[in-house]
């Protein structure tokens, strides 16, 4: 037992924590990466806002959009702010481009019907006088106006003159070759403004509507008629407002 009295004694050292406290882990160079890619990001998004266009900004941002879908039919952009052919645009543009035609082949065909042949020619040559067409935003614009000593209506009223009746009978048949809507408005000459009673409203609007009678009578389809309007004498054709050319009736064949 004397021998166990001089052993040495034996120490046991307990170390808390890990073999990585000391240096903290590697943790901190994960979120090192993470802050110098979103600096990154950051100095990427200032460039790019400052370098690019507002449409390259919103192509850029279509692209990114998930609720967008594109198609190979559908328009696109590129970066540098050029618009690829949009295929809907173009076939408006071709549909534009064929009623333009349409229009104007209907014009011509109305020239024809007024120009006449034959004994009835020289007759038909005078009804042209009356009428000017120009195609519009709006449509096809069939201007039917007076023209000196030959006016369109009976003296200061709504009763048709001869000429009136006829051009109207031959506007009813050129109209029947299309289908589209048609819009009437009336336009006269301005009165003097001391008169007590202005007629220019109640007359450009009886004017309207007597012209609708007798495209109706033509046999046009009265269906097809979608509005008649009656502008008094707020849109002469030229800067003398009692001017009697300002006297005039508007057919609008509609897109």
């Amino acid at each position: 037992m004397a021998g166990g009295k001089g052993a040495s004694p034996i120490i046991i050292k307990r170390i808390e924590g890990g073999g990585e406290a000391g240096h903290h882990g590697g943790a901190w160079k994960v979120a090192y990466a993470d802050f110098v890619t979103a600096m990154m990001a950051f100095f990427l998004l200032m460039w790019l806002l400052n370098a690019t266009t507002e449409k390259q900004r919103q192509g850029l941002a279509d692209y990114f959009d998930p609720t967008i879908i594109q198609s190979p039919a559908q328009g696109s952009e590129g970066l540098d702010g050029g618009d690829a052919p949009d295929a809907a645009d173009q076939q408006s543009t071709e549909r534009g481009a064929t009623s333009d035609a349409q229009l104007e082949e209907l014009a011509r065909h109305l020239q024809d019907q007024l120009t006449g042949s034959g004994a009835e020619s020289m007759q038909r040559v005078n009804l042209l006088r009356h009428v000017v067409t120009r195609v519009t935003d709006e449509g096809l614009v069939i201007e039917l106006g007076d023209v000196v000593d030959e006016p369109l209506f009976v003296g200061e009223t709504a009763e048709p003159t001869a000429v009136m009746r006829e051009l109207t009978g031959i506007l009813a048949t050129v109209l029947g070759r299309a289908r589209n809507r048609i819009a009437i408005a009336g336009h006269v000459r301005g009165f003097p403004q001391m008169m007590i009673e202005n007629p220019v409203w109640p007359l450009s609007d009886r004017r309207a509507h007597a012209t609708r009678e007798l495209l109706e009578a033509g046999r046009l389809d009265e269906r097809r008629v979608q509005r008649v309007t009656a502008y008094g004498d707020k849109k002469p054709r030229n800067s003398n407002v009692m001017d009697p050319a300002n006297n005039r009736i508007e057919v609008i064949l509609l897109r």
